[in-house]
């Protein structure tokens, strides 16, 4: 068993841009910039500050986070680039808080970015074995292959095995799509802000059943940013201590032995899902049942069907109940996916994971005030990528307390920003960007017209 950590990983800063349509319109260098500075400006640093930058992404050319980052300043410090699938950011911030954890560091910039493509998931390198051709490969011998995109084949398919071992129907999985879409009403990032009714959803076209298309996530063009500190970080900055969200538990972890049972679910990552849920709750010190705010990564509502299961959020065999009264809501037992979810706020790939960061520590600073769930005192956050890959993490307030409304206007004040970026999806000045760029070897060479682009788009 590997030793527990002693020395506690903060997230003091957290920024994004609004996840869109994918259409070629912006480069993944000024997603990466936007969300950069964003989560600079949150957390009152200066690039000169960070130890070290981790770039998650998963369609882009080697060392596209040495593009991102020297946009900031050319310091010379390490930057990994990390692509574990659609895991890939939590992955990057499960990295930075190794190396502040370790001793390497005391402050690292983990920001995520995809550029992506219309339409559905692609392979690019088919000269070569694709590495979840072991997955696709089980699915043919034990349910056959359609002419459906692959990855909704492969979910629905453990919806299928939900539905026939459980009782579970196409209504329920129709529903977690119903809310997630009706949570994305009240975020200003989501790619999709559009409410639906329960025979809506339903009679969207099929995709593979139980899917429909209303209960899959989009392809989308985003990024997303967080500045993770040490304990000594923080206490030189004690103004800002009030902001900042523990990574109080987490784990990283891929596929058991259960994954090639000839289970549908098990081969969507139940075993590694269930057991880094243990792993990060029994870190966290905290009970499944003390979460009150869940960000789980809902590629399609089948997923977030046994998901709900492998957390433990609901008694094995009985997540479509949960669903079914109403408690994966607000006023239920438990908020799953505020943000609206992949479903509805988008997927790219490489920043979804730090997204989710971003809407837990808005929730526990009291920030999301127009979608907060109130006197929260630990939430988790859960990030799969198939092939395969999870991240579950549980974060808390570093001052132990529970979750409070703060007001837009007190937000404004403290971070010296004007607004919230938790309700409003605002940009920011060239001073700003002048504040939080490296002052001792910033490269105008390496920013190109990036700053210039990204100010137009506010």
């Amino acid at each position: 068993m590997a030793p527990k950590r002693k020395d506690p990983v903060y997230v003091l800063g957290v920024g994004m841009t609004k996840f869109i349509k994918p259409r070629g319109k912006v480069d993944y260098t000024e997603l990466g910039f936007e969300a950069g500075i964003k989560a600079m400006l949150d957390a009152q640093v200066n690039y000169d500050d960070m130890d070290m930058g981790v770039a998650c992404y998963c369609y882009g050319d080697s060392t596209c986070g040495q593009r991102v980052f020297y946009q900031f300043g050319t310091t010379s410090i390490p930057i990994w680039n990390v692509n574990n699938n659609c895991s890939t950011g939590s992955t990057g911030l499960y990295l930075g808080r190794q190396m502040i954890a370790g001793g390497q560091a005391d402050a690292v910039l983990v920001v995520g970015f995809e550029k992506m493509f219309p339409g559905s998931l692609q392979s690019f390198f088919n000269d070569r074995a694709n590495p979840t051709g072991t997955f696709g490969e089980m699915m043919k011998a034990t349910r056959g292959v359609t002419n459906a995109p692959g990855a909704p084949q492969m979910f629905g398919n453990a919806g299928r095995e939900y539905m026939e071992k459980y009782g579970a129907k196409m209504e329920d999985f129709a529903e977690i799509a119903r809310v997630n879409h009706e949570h994305s009403k009240r975020n200003p990032y989501s790619q999709f802000q559009d409410e639906y009714t329960l025979e809506q959803v339903m009679k969207s076209t099929l995709i593979h059943e139980p899917i429909t298309k209303l209960q899959c996530c989009p392809t989308s063009d985003g990024g997303a940013a967080a500045v993770l500190v040490s304990q000594a970080f923080l206490d030189a900055r004690p103004h800002l201590k009030e902001q900042a969200v523990l990574i109080a538990g987490q784990a990283l972890k891929t596929d058991d032995t259960s994954v090639f049972s000839r289970s549908a679910i098990d081969l969507m990552g139940y075993g590694m899902n269930q057991d880094a849920a243990k792993t990060a709750l029994a870190e966290a010190g905290v009970s499944i049942n003390e979460i009150k705010v869940v960000e789980l990564h809902d590629c399609f509502s089948a997923n977030e069907m046994i998901v709900i299961d492998a957390l433990g959020l609901s008694e094995k065999g009985k997540a479509h109940e949960l669903v079914r009264n109403g408690d994966i809501t607000y006023g239920g037992k438990v908020v799953i996916n505020p943000s609206g979810g992949l479903i509805s706020k988008g997927h790219p790939l490489g920043a979804t994971g730090i997204a989710q960061c971003a809407e837990l520590v808005w929730h526990l600073r009291g920030w999301a005030n127009n979608r907060l769930v109130k006197d929260t005192r630990a939430a988790l956050q859960h990030n799969l990528g198939l092939g395969g890959a999870v991240v579950v993490a549980v974060y808390k307030r570093a001052d132990g307390k529970t979750n409070a409304p703060v007001s837009s206007e007190e937000v404004g004040k403290r971070n010296g920003l004007g607004y919230n970026p938790a309700v409003e999806a605002k940009g920011f000045t060239r001073s700003q960007v002048d504040r939080v760029r490296s002052k001792r070897a910033r490269s105008e060479w390496a920013l190109q017209d990036t700053e210039k682009k990204v100010e137009a788009r506010f």
